[in-house]
């Protein structure tokens, strides 16, 4: 069974202003969790934030840009990306 991800306004809202690569990157994890799932240990710093809250490094170096996302609660399994961008103002 496949998750469905969704973007949260603010990520939706980010994206265009991250650097091509970062997009590219973030779209390929995007499909790695619709098929896997939540738990990407095989990305680089993939760590929980939490009991549902999940972050990983899209790109190391400076300025570092991460992801974090949280499993949402329901019948289906769903995920919610909640942030997308540098390091420093990463939610956690």
């Amino acid at each position: 069974m496949h998750w469905q991800v969704t973007l949260h306004p603010k990520v939706q809202k980010a994206l265009p202003h991250l650097p091509a690569r970062i997009r590219d990157v973030f779209a390929f994890l995007v499909k790695d969790m619709r098929i896997s799932g939540p738990v990407r240990g095989d990305w680089p710093n993939y760590g929980k934030l939490g009991k549902v809250r999940h972050h990983c490094h899209i790109k190391k170096g400076r300025p570092t840009f991460v992801a974090v996302w949280q499993e949402m609660e329901g019948t289906i399994q769903l995920i919610e990306v909640i942030y997308v961008g540098t390091h420093e103002k990463a939610p956690y």
